[in-house]
């Protein structure tokens, strides 16, 4: 990354919390609504050292590491079912979407009184959240294969299970890393919802736990919290695999 985007945007950081501050002087807000940077910047750092976020940062990570693998195998399956079989697109392919649209924090109840208050509650919302928009790009992979690339394998004496996975796989492989990368942003979304509403641990826990106590300071640092291991996990892991594949493809310069 160019020197002069990272000073753009520590800039741009700079400017926010000046503006944060200035909000907060200006005492538009009670400070027990809107607390100063420095006094939400010193919640995380006690709530890093007593190990509090700790615990519930590894709590999380948990969570999403199990609900993203199983999201990530069932989403594929279903993508593969729905991408090959044109009775299985004609049907259940046309409901796809409508799942993939129910915001993750629906399923939190139905998880709650399927399976009780627990983690494994959370990581079935994760599951949710993440499997449908995982087999929507799966399939779309499946049918972006050029007719051509199938045409000219079929002519070589390719079919079956040799074609699919020599063919079919690599010509899809850029869309498939799109799909991953998606899974993660709604999977990582779909478990904060699941954990806002659980008996923890986790961060969305940790979030509900500072709000019913009126720790705004907390409040506002988990957000932060979030947000940045979400940006961050993005750019540093699934954007630079898509990139690369894409390269790789020719997709991209």
């Amino acid at each position: 990354m160019k020197p002069s985007i990272w000073v753009k945007r520590i800039v741009f950081i700079i400017v926010l919390l000046a503006i944060w501050q200035g909000v907060y002087m200006s005492g538009y807000f009670p400070a027990i609504q809107f607390p100063p940077p420095t006094k939400v910047f010193q919640a995380l750092i006690d709530g890093f050292a007593d190990g509090t976020l700790v615990g519930a940062l590894l709590a999380s990570f948990k969570h999403l590491l199990i609900g993203l693998a199983l999201a990530i195998t069932l989403g594929t399956l279903i993508g593969v079912l729905l991408g090959k079989s044109r009775q299985a697109d004609e049907t259940a392919g046309m409901y796809l979407i409508a799942m993939q649209s129910i915001p993750s924090i629906v399923w939190v109840p139905l998880a709650i009184m399927l399976i009780g208050l627990n983690e494994t509650a959370v990581i079935f919302v994760v599951v949710l959240g993440g499997t449908f928009v995982m087999a929507l790009n799966v399939r779309t992979a499946i049918h972006s294969v050029p007719p051509e690339f199938i045409k000219a394998a079929r002519t070589m004496g390719s079919k079956g299970l040799p074609l699919f996975f020599k063919v079919e796989v690599p010509a899809s492989l850029p869309y498939y890393m799109s799909g991953i990368r998606l899974a993660w942003a709604f999977s990582w979304r779909a478990l904060m919802a699941g954990e806002l509403l659980s008996n923890g641990p986790g961060l969305g826990y940790s979030l509900r736990f500072a709000m019913d106590f009126a720790q705004m300071e907390l409040v506002i640092g988990i957000i932060i919290i979030v947000g940045v291991i979400g940006s961050v996990v993005d750019q540093l892991v699934f954007s630079k695999l898509e990139k690369k594949v894409m390269r790789r493809w020719g997709l991209l310069k």
